[in-house]
């Protein structure tokens, strides 16, 4: 568990933070290998929108397919916020992509993270603006 200060007094992170923490380092360092440890192997991977990407990815082969091809547009994401319970972690985020030549998508983000045995067991997507985010997808995708 990590420690932080709030207000001048040690604080021990809830463990489901911690991996969710974990989780963004190794997506930001694209070290597969580290997420899927992190991943329980029946996890499933929700992506709403009417896209090549769209629909839900089961089990760490389909996810990890989804972030190879999430490569193609180098994307990114930095959390902001996120909250946090013995079951659940949401977490709000500002994602985006870095194509030159290209109108990158700059969205923000929710993702409800559902956590069982220490791993990612499932996962919500509910994007800012599904419509950006279809025009985008297509237009990259096709």
């Amino acid at each position: 568990m990590n420690i932080f200060t709030r207000n001048n007094k040690q604080v021990a992170e809830h463990p489901n933070l911690t991996l969710i923490n974990r989780f963004f380092r190794a997506y930001a360092k694209h070290d597969m290998d580290e997420i899927k440890q992190i991943f329980s192997a029946n996890i499933q991977w929700h992506i709403p929108g009417k896209h090549p990407l769209s629909g839900t990815k089961k089990g760490i082969a389909a996810v990890m397919e989804y972030f190879s091809a999430l490569n193609k547009a180098l994307f990114q994401a930095e959390s902001i916020v996120m909250g946090v319970n013995d079951n659940y972690v949401i977490d709000c985020h500002r994602n985006w992509s870095n194509l030159e030549g290209e109108e990158n998508l700059n969205n923000m983000s929710c993702l409800l993270w559902k956590i069982e045995n220490n791993q990612i067991v499932e996962v919500y997507n509910f994007p800012e603006d599904q419509h950006v985010v279809n025009q985008f997808f297509n237009k990259i995708y096709k």
